[in-house]
C-alpha cells in the first residue's frame, strides 16, 4: 500500500521508499547539478527493510517515488523457531507468525515491536 509520492530530490537519508517493488530505507542521496539542457540526477543508495539487500538507483530528480505505509505494533513473543516467531498482538490479542530481523536477541515472553509493510510482517526491535 502506498502512502504518498515524493520527488527523488526530496528523498533524504532515513526516508522509506519503494525500490524495485521492495520497501527500502535511504542511506544516501547524491544530487547532481542540472546541465545546460538536462535535469538534475539523483544517485540513491538504499537498504531493504525486509531482505537487507543494498540497492543503488540513478534516476532524474523529478522522478516520483512511492513512500510505503508502515504500521508499527507491539506484541508479546510466545514461541521462537528458527528465524520466525509466534507472537500475540497486545491490542487485538490475535496470534500470528512473524519473521525476525537478523541479529535480534529475543526470548519467549519478551515484548517486541513488529512492522507491517505491504502485507509483510517483521519484528524490528525488542521493547
Amino acid at each position: 500500500m502506498v502512502f504518498k509520492l515524493i520527488n527523488a530530490t526530496e528523498a533524504k537519508p532515513g526516508t522509506n521508499v519503494v525500490i524495485e517493488g521492495s520497501p527500502c530505507t535511504i542511506k544516501s542521496n547524491e544530487i547532481s547539478k542540472t546541465g545546460k539542457h538536462g535535469h538534475a540526477k539523483c544517485r540513491i543508495e538504499a537498504v531493504g527493510i525486509i531482505d537487507g539487500k543494498k540497492r543503488v538507483l540513478v534516476i532524474p530528480g523529478h522522478e516520483r517515488m512511492e513512500v510505503p505505509l508502515i504500521e508499527k505494533k507491539r506484541a508479546q513473543i510466545l514461541n521462537i523457531s528458527g528465524n520466525t516467531a509466534n507472537i500475540m498482538d497486545l491490542e487485538s490479542f490475535e496470534t500470528i507468525d512473524v519473521a525476525i530481523e537478523p541479529g535480534l536477541d529475543l526470548n519467549e515472553g519478551d515484548q517486541a515491536e513488529y512492522w507491517i509493510i505491504n502485507e509483510n510482517k517483521i519484528i524490528k526491535r525488542k521493547i
